[in-house]
């Protein structure tokens, strides 16, 4: 009910974010009904069916993909502070974000019943004209209900999953600043600030007075050491330092060594003459903060170490569609391309969009190279802090315009296998990742719009902002461009032969 009304009251544009995943819920949906009427009108020839559900994939993912970016970019479930208190915590607000995704996508898949099923003459009585409609839409045949409802299903589990997944409540990732993780005493894992050496505990009088909760007066000698170990401080931080500065600035030492320290007058001082100032008690935390449900990832410093895998997936994706260009030649226009294709073209579509963040991070750095500008490095920082938002998106599209390439390469522009079902399919996916990309791009513009602020305020002009951001697509068209006619010609060779 929660993400009902949440859905109702929210804004126009994340309207019609959702209304792009209701739309592409419904392709995929249409499609995956038509490769089950391909199925039940060809009983005889189950691997075609078969590789025609397997080519619905691309959309699928494209799909899911889609759902995920509007899920990050929804406002109505971002955490506010007082939700606690009111049962919406991170993962009720996750579950809110997974059942408006389920929604959206559930509202598609039955708009692409409705018109698979008016398209067949179901409703209306008048059956299509058109023998390869007739084919694909199973005219005449009964559908089986729990195949039917299976793959309308598909789409809205799989992305309200994803977004469960990915807006999971996770707590915050150590810093690189965090001390190595080892082993403290009697085998306690965690992270520690210091080793422990031997003997810590055998140490007598390390710190010989301390200072109560209140700050009324210090107890001295090994009674005191006594004393606050009964008070609550633990062992091993009286034992941890062999000395400490008092409040006079001194270098008190402890109790059992016989050789005084003099202070800053010329006069002894020991613990047990001056104890140490008690440090402040930090400031409780509010009672209404609220953990992020899905918080926004921090800007990593090494976005560049996932491109040597991405690198790896993408030439081993080229040898698989180079080997099976081989083997089996180039396809006939109204053949679907062989099993290996798509996983060639799978694994080439995830080499790039691994290596999307790193390639992206990389376009910044060379931005500030040989002496930049503030206009140059305005635009190359900002590029290396929005590499792991808009990498991988960037990764997907390229992947799409090199398919797209080599499609109108080996066709020669006889069009698609799959006829009108394939030329649904490659507009699915175009238009998934071109809004996928689109819909990062406006994330990243909301994260960055303290800084934006900051800047205008600073007295920034608002044309050195718009001329940065026209400088940030330049060098990224500038590097993605060349990056996808090679992939693409590599991928065209083999099918030209």
């Amino acid at each position: 009910m929660l993400a009902l009304r949440l859905t109702r009251t929210a804004h126009l544009a994340v309207h019609l974010r959702r209304l792009l995943v209701a739309l592409a819920s419904a392709g995929t949906g249409f499609l995956l009904l038509c490769a089950l009427g391909h199925a039940l009108s060809h009983p005889d020839a189950p691997g075609a069916s078969a590789l025609r559900l397997a080519w619905c994939a691309a959309p699928l993912a494209a799909a899911v993909y889609l759902a995920v970016a509007v899920a990050r970019t929804d406002p109505g479930t971002r955490p506010r502070s007082g939700l606690s208190a009111i049962g919406l915590g991170p993962g009720r607000l996750m579950a809110v974000s997974a059942t408006t995704t389920a929604l959206s996508a559930a509202l598609g898949s039955v708009a692409a019943l409705l018109a698979f099923l008016y398209l067949r003459g179901s409703l209306t009585g008048r059956p299509p004209s058109d023998r390869v409609a007739a084919d694909a839409l199973a005219v005449g045949q009964s559908l089986p209900a729990p195949a039917v409802l299976t793959l309308l299903v598909l789409a809205p589990a799989l992305a309200s999953a994803a977004v469960a997944h990915t807006l999971r409540p996770r707590d915050p990732r150590p810093t690189t600043a965090t001390a190595p993780r080892g082993y403290g005493r009697f085998g306690a894992y965690g992270w520690g600030k210091a080793r422990e050496t031997f003997g810590a505990y055998g140490r007598f009088g390390a710190r010989t007075a301390v200072a109560d909760a209140a700050g009324s007066r210090a107890v001295a000698g090994p009674a005191g050491s006594r004393a606050a170990g009964a008070m609550g401080v633990p062992p091993l931080e009286r034992s941890r330092e062999w000395g400490r500065v008092g409040a006079g600035g001194a270098l008190q030492t402890q109790a059992s060594d016989p050789r005084p320290s003099p202070s800053a007058d010329g006069a002894t001082q020991t613990l047990d003459a001056a104890p140490p100032a008690p440090a402040p008690a930090p400031a409780p935390a509010p009672a209404d903060a609220t953990p992020a449900a899905h918080p926004e990832p921090t800007p990593r410093p090494h976005n560049t170490t996932a491109l040597p895998w991405g690198i790896a997936v993408l030439t081993a994706g080229l040898t698989v569609e180079t080997y099976t260009g081989n083997a089996t030649g180039a396809p006939t226009p109204g053949t679907a391309p062989s099993a290996g294709v798509l996983i060639g073209w799978a694994l080439t579509a995830l080499g790039l969009a691994l290596a999307g963040p790193g390639l992206t991070h990389l376009c910044g750095r060379l931005l500030q190279a040989a002496r930049p500008g503030a206009l140059r490095l305005l635009a190359g920082r900002v590029l290396m802090e929005e590499s792991h938002r808009i990498g991988r998106p960037l990764g997907v599209v390229a992947a799409v315009a090199a398919a797209a390439y080599v499609t109108a390469t080996v066709y020669d522009g006889d069009g698609p296998a799959f006829g009108p079902l394939g030329t649904l399919g490659a507009v699915l996916v175009a238009g998934c990742t071109v809004a996928t990309l689109l819909t990062a791009a406006v994330e990243a513009r909301h994260a960055r719009a303290d800084t934006t602020g900051a800047l205008l305020r600073l007295g920034a002009p608002p044309a050195t902002l718009r001329a940065a951001a026209a400088v940030r697509a330049a060098a990224l068209l500038a590097l993605f461009g060349p990056l996808v006619l090679v992939v693409a010609v590599l991928a065209a060779l083999p099918l030209d032969s």
